[in-house]
């Protein structure tokens, strides 16, 4: 009995591992790559802060990231086809390919008179065939198993008409720190099965992935007109509206850039620290220009942005007295928080908490948070302002009838009132 047991124990460990299905992220797992982005492709410089979503048969992505070495390693990319939960779809390669689903990394060019040496990599993706999520992953050399980064894309198709607006919540006790989407479908141009349960509408706020939104039940089908409207009083729609971004000015290393206290040139690094950022949940909403937490990379000392800009060392300062736990700062500079030098550290020499990130010259954009269970929680540092100008994202998949993959059928960006720099 004890071995049968033994037996039945592996057969079901067995079974589990090889049923556990990957879900990607975007992730970067070696510390020596930097600077990572996924973008349209685009002449215009401020492409690199908008999000990894073209449409079908309508442009290509560019993937650029920075390895901090002396050396050009040989580094190859494949693109995964996933469902709606970033698990890998059923599709095989060929369905969603033209051409065989391994990519060398080819284009690379060297820092020039920096004082961290690094190369710098591009890489447009391929054309792919189908709608939908869509997983890039780079690994060194032919060796699959050695993953240096993962990054997530959307490839939509215009299928169905979409209308979303922010407008005043429901929740009317909550009105003056939220902002609420919401959303009508028309789907004349095909016909959808069963929509009310085959239908999924994601939203999400300024590109973030840990406060991405499923919304609930629909409020109303209209099968003769073929509308579904999503104006939910559940609260599947709302989103805390936080404040404007707090940034830094890292284009300068000769000069403060705005933000800087001072900088420091040393002869194999940069330094540079931020002046003392202090909680401002009670102040009066102030209007100003943000990049909605993303970052560019920019110099303006020098010509060349991507191979003429230094990294460099960056502590930021944060003065907030009785904290019971650590602070962290969020944005696209420590991956949302994912990033372990995002936590900061009490000094109890400033009185300041502090964090030190490695930064390669740009503009940045940051908040503070805490870690709660429901996610980061900026309310005690930041404050909310239904006022705030944020950036939403609307998408609409369908698993139609038989089909083994989820279709990205619509997809708008929504930003009302977009300043940027």
């Amino acid at each position: 009995m004890r071995i049968l047991s033994l037996i039945t124990s592996l057969f079901f460990f067995l079974f589990l591992q090889t049923n556990a299905q990957t879900v990607y992220e975007d992730r970067v797992f070696e510390d020596n790559i930097q600077s990572v982005r996924l973008f349209p492709s685009s002449v215009e410089f401020a492409a690199q802060m908008n999000s990894p979503v073209i449409e079908l048969n309508s442009g290509s992505l560019n993937l650029t990231f920075d390895d901090l070495a002396y050396d050009p390693d040989m580094y190859s990319a494949k693109v995964i086809h996933c469902n709606f939960d970033w698990t890998p779809s059923d599709l095989k390669e060929p369905e969603y390919l033209n051409e065989y689903n391994e990519f060398n990394i080819l284009d690379y060019s060297y820092s020039i008179d920096t004082r961290v040496p690094y190369i710098h990599y591009n890489f447009i993706t391929p054309r792919v065939t189908k709608s939908g999520n869509y997983a890039l992953v780079v690994y060194r050399g032919r060796d699959k198993n050695q993953i240096i980064l993962t990054k997530r894309f959307m490839v939509f198709e215009k299928i169905v008409s979409l209308a979303a607006r922010v407008v005043p919540p429901a929740q009317i006790e909550n009105r003056r720190k939220v902002q609420q989407i919401n959303v009508n479908l028309n789907y004349k141009a095909r016909e959808l099965f069963d929509p009310k349960n085959n239908l999924r509408v994601m939203v999400r706020q300024n590109q973030r992935w840990d406060n991405a939104r499923i919304l609930g039940t629909p409020t109303m089908i209209r099968e003769n007109t073929k509308l579904i409207e999503y104006q939910l009083f559940d609260g599947s729609n709302v989103f805390l509206a936080g404040n404007e971004f707090r940034f830094v000015d890292l284009r300068f290393v000769r000069a403060k850039g705005l933000n800087i206290a001072r900088t420091r040139m040393e002869e194999d690094i940069v330094f540079a620290e931020t002046v003392v950022d202090v909680p401002r949940p009670q102040s009066v909403y102030s209007e100003y220009l943000d990049m909605n937490g993303q970052y560019a990379i920019m110099n303006l000392e020098r010509k060349n942005h991507e191979l003429e800009s230094e990294y460099m060392l960056t502590t930021f300062n944060l003065r907030a007295d009785g904290l019971k736990e650590s602070p962290y700062i969020i944005g696209s500079l420590t991956k949302w928080g994912n990033d372990p030098a995002s936590k900061m550290i009490l000094n109890k020499d400033t009185n300041t908490y502090q964090a030190t990130l490695l930064l390669k010259q740009g503009w940045y954009d940051y908040q503070y948070a805490f870690k709660s269970p429901e996610g980061w929680d900026t309310a005690f540092f930041e404050g909310n302002y239904f006022e705030t100008e944020n950036e939403y994202e609307v998408f609409v998949y369908y698993r139609d009838m038989g089909s083994r993959y989820d279709e990205l059928i619509s997809y708008i960006n929504l930003n009302p009132n977009k300043r940027r720099l």
